[in-house]
């Protein structure tokens, strides 16, 4: 058959099989993405639209979506509570535990990463065994035993207490990240005369930063949003945190959903910022040993 004779070949829509059927299915996806978002982000929109309503406005029911905005609500927590004093220990609470729990677990987990000895996987899996164990399982025992050393409603006491809730967390986390390292890039250092001390801070640490980075974040928010320990080993302001602050605004006469949601708003901030902050070592450190 000669070439002025040869059957066409079947043109399509778009110029390409199949395009148009793809067209539609990212537009689904990009559809369904768009609800996803929209039903996670509706309770953090309603908390952020009723921080700024008075009162009334808050308590109107149905809803009342056009209204007067006002900031009474986050000036009268401080004026009338001393939520300065609820802030500051939170981020010192939080900041100290989180900085302790790096400092002990780090060595930990790499310990655990490159040193092969009996019994290493019990000792793994007891560690992880620790993280689950339910924290009202603990409370009772825990408040006599802090009562008895004078640790109750103390900040010292929150943080030892959130050290320990957080060191299983952090030394299982990074033992993974430890182990996803090339063991040949510390023996090469060992060769020209480093120790492990050396191998450790010098190259495993630097290639783990993402995923300690990431591990930091999750471990801060723990100690940032935890409740029941803090309620039931402080009870003045001179050690309690935000999270127990919130309780106050539950009454006889009801909820002062106003105050409650400013201070929400308030709560979320540092962790909002922290985790943008921190975004491309989140990512990189939560995608590490994804791909090999």
């Amino acid at each position: 058959m000669s070439a002025a004779t040869a059957t066409p070949a079947p043109t399509y829509a778009g110029g390409r099989p199949g395009a148009g059927r793809r067209a539609l299915g990212g537009i689904v996806r990009n559809l369904l993405v768009l609800l996803v978002l929209i039903a996670f982000m509706f309770p953090i929109f309603m908390i952020l639209m009723t921080s700024f309503k008075s009162r009334a406005d808050a308590l109107a029911v149905p809803p009342v979506w056009i209204f007067s905005p006002t900031v009474s609500n986050y000036t009268d927590v401080f004026k009338l509570y001393p939520f300065a004093a609820y802030l500051r220990n939170s981020v010192l609470v939080a900041t100290l535990s989180t900085l302790l729990a790096l400092i002990i677990g780090i060595p930990a987990a790499y310990a655990l990463a490159r040193f092969r000895f009996r019994g290493v996987n019990h000792v793994q899996f007891w560690i992880l065994s620790v993280r689950m164990t339910p924290a009202i399982a603990a409370i009772i025992p825990l408040f006599i035993l802090f009562r008895r050393f004078g640790l109750t409603n103390s900040i010292i006491g929150l943080v030892l207490i959130y050290l320990t809730t957080s060191l299983p967390f952090i030394v299982w986390m990074l033992t993974r990240f430890f182990e996803d390292i090339p063991r040949e890039l510390e023996e090469a250092s060992l060769v020209e005369g480093s120790t492990w001390f050396g191998a450790m801070t010098k190259i495993a640490i630097p290639l783990a930063r993402p995923g300690i980075a990431a591990t930091a974040i999750f471990t801060f928010i723990f100690s940032w949003n935890e409740f029941l320990f803090a309620l039931i080993l402080t009870s003045t302001e001179k050690a309690q945190t935000m999270p127990v602050a919130v309780t106050l605004f539950i009454r006889e006469t009801g909820i002062e959903w106003g105050y409650m949601t400013a201070v929400a708003v308030i709560m979320m901030i540092p962790t909002a910022l922290l985790t943008l902050l921190a975004q491309r070592h989140l990512v990189q450190g939560l995608t590490m040993g994804a791909l090999k």
